[in-house]
């Protein structure tokens, strides 16, 4: 689903952002909480971070994440932004563009949508300056949700100035998160990883994929509104958040995985497969025991061209290349010998496995485009808009 950057500025509402935190990780969405130093006066940053299981921030001046300038990175990193409780002092600041602590910098730093929930005691809410503010925030293209009519937490106090309810704030967050998610209401199928094929208990054949690009596939287009099944050989990497993820170990594991998560609109299919198995010992191969062993091997089932020739074959099928010699040549072949729609070719004998960065091709009927080195977060959301684009028209 989608990166919910939750801002908590100082008020006594905050204490109802926990419960938004757990409805809102419910809904899939993963929930990264910046709080100012007002907030942290009426609830903890432990047990805000106990109900996001994500990162709790509190200080721009963190040395171990701002030395590679993380707060631009947690800015880029959302998908929305959702200010909850904005008391009238922090629309104020918001309105005035200041950047003076974290909470304020991610949201000059930010381009996703920004949604502002005011709470506040009525006659703050009802003051010309704080209107101004909203007025000025508005025209800057943030989105407001209350505040609410009811008793305030002063005695005798009430008016309009209550945090919005729980329902409304999600209600609020899921449509600005529906101006930037193409693919919501479409099912897309990833692979990712290598398969382990094995020789005997203990050994197996595999490929030195990390699964990081595939893994980074899945999780953009979740990020785009996509119902995403993603079905992961053996990798050292968490889960994407949002995504059904099905953990597999051979190559007809996999397929066997992804043949009951179709039908699907589009299935990417950036895992490494082994293409070769082992008809494996029954017992550990021991050494000394005799002549050296022989490995017979077999053909693995072809995952990306028997799913372009399925019955239930995706809209849009995709399958990767990764090559040591002769990139586009053989990606050229291997996308008319498949049957797939898109071959994104790249070049592996430069250390691209377990990088943090890829040069591909995209190669299609229509020809080849050349994408710049970028980092294979940025791949995936590349790719992911092109995915969109051509469901958009199919």
């Amino acid at each position: 689903m989608a990166n919910v950057l939750i801002v908590m500025s100082g008020g006594i509402a905050a204490y109802k952002v926990l419960d938004l935190i757990r409805r809102l990780r419910e809904r899939g969405h993963t929930t990264p909480v910046v709080m100012t130093e007002a907030a942290q006066r009426f609830v903890t940053p432990l047990s805000v971070g106990a109900l996001s299981n994500a990162p709790v921030l509190t200080e721009l001046w963190d040395l171990d994440r701002e030395r590679e300038i993380g707060h631009i990175r947690l800015a880029r990193s959302a998908d929305v932004v959702l200010v909850a409780p904005a008391s009238a002092d922090f629309l104020a600041r918001m309105a005035h563009g200041l950047a003076d602590d974290l909470a304020t910098a991610v949201l000059l730093a930010t381009g996703a949508p920004v949604v502002v929930a005011p709470a506040m005691n009525p006659f703050m809410w009802e003051h010309p300056a704080t209107q101004r503010s909203v007025a000025q925030l508005t025209a800057d293209g943030v989105r407001t949700v209350g505040p609410e009519a009811g008793e305030m937490a002063e005695r005798n106090e009430a008016g309009v100035g209550r945090l919005a309810e729980t329902s409304a704030l999600i209600a609020a967050v899921e449509e600005a998160l529906g101006a930037d998610r193409p693919l919501a209401g479409r099912h897309v199928l990833v692979t990712s990883g290598p398969t382990h094929e094995p020789i005997d208990p203990v050994r197996y054949i595999a490929n030195r994929s990390s699964g990081r690009q595939g893994h980074a596939i899945a999780a953009a287009a979740a990020r785009a509104g996509a119902t995403v099944t993603l079905v992961s050989g053996p990798v050292r990497l968490a889960d994407p958040a949002g995504v059904e993820t099905h953990h597999v170990e051979s190559a007809r594991d996999m397929l066997g995985a992804v043949e009951r998560a179709l039908p699907a609109d589009a299935a990417v299919f950036a895992a490494a497969v082994a293409d070769w198995r082992v008809n494996a010992a029954a017992q550990k191969l021991k050494k000394g025991s005799g002549p050296l062993p022989t490995l017979e091997l077999t053909e693995n089932p072809d995952i990306l061209a028997t799913v372009s020739r399925s019955p239930q074959r995706p809209t849009l099928v995709v399958g990767f290349a990764a090559e040591t010699e002769h990139v586009l040549p053989n990606a050229r072949a291997k996308l008319e010998r498949k049957g797939c729609d898109w071959i994104v070719a790249n070049d592996v004998s430069q250390g691209v496995f377990g990088a943090e960065t890829n040069t591909v091709h995209l190669v299609s009927a229509a020809g080849v485009e050349d994408w710049p080195t970028a980092g294979k977060d940025e791949v995936a959301a590349k790719l992911v808009a092109r995915i969109a684009e051509a469901l958009s028209g199919a």
